[in-house]
């Protein structure tokens, strides 16, 4: 073989290792290190004390605390909305959550009165401010209910 032939045989075989590796390092790092993980990922996921295991039933998260001394939410400024008087027989409830920061969270319209009406509501409460609820001398979160009528 002649020496040009050597260095084109030589060129070709080690080319595409070299462009691969220089056009996408992080592809094939990422390719060898999960390679490398997988075994030590299935022992990880899956081992045999697993099989053993019993597991007790959680308590619900919406669980109620007792508190030892709780006081609800007291109304600091809550103004009523104003309402077009000619429907008397108006009536919107809506629910509401008091924040530890005695705003008010995440207000919903539980039963309509139209939609003008409903959005005056839902502006007017989202003004209101309260002492927050407590609970064992700690500031907690207290959902309330409110109805409004028009007459």
């Amino acid at each position: 073989m002649t020496r040009t032939f050597q260095t084109l045989a030589i060129t070709l075989l080690i080319t595409p290792f070299v462009c691969s590796a220089s056009t996408k390092p992080a592809l094939v790092q990422a390719a060898m290190s999960r390679a490398l993980l997988a075994p030590k990922e299935t022992k990880v996921w899956h081992s045999p004390w697993q099989d053993q295991l019993e597991y007790a039933m959680a308590q619900h998260t919406s669980d109620h605390v007792q508190c030892e001394a709780d006081r609800p939410p007291e109304a600091l400024a809550t103004p009523d909305p104003l309402f077009d008087v000619t429907k008397e027989d108006l009536k919107i409830t809506v629910s509401f959550i008091v924040g530890t920061d005695g705003r008010v969270h995440s207000p919903f319209i539980l039963e309509s009165g139209g939609e003008t009406e409903d959005q005056n509501v839902l502006l007017t409460i989202q003004h209101w401010r309260y002492r927050p609820a407590m609970c064992n001398g700690v500031p907690t979160e207290a959902e309330a209910k409110v109805e409004f009528q028009g007459r």
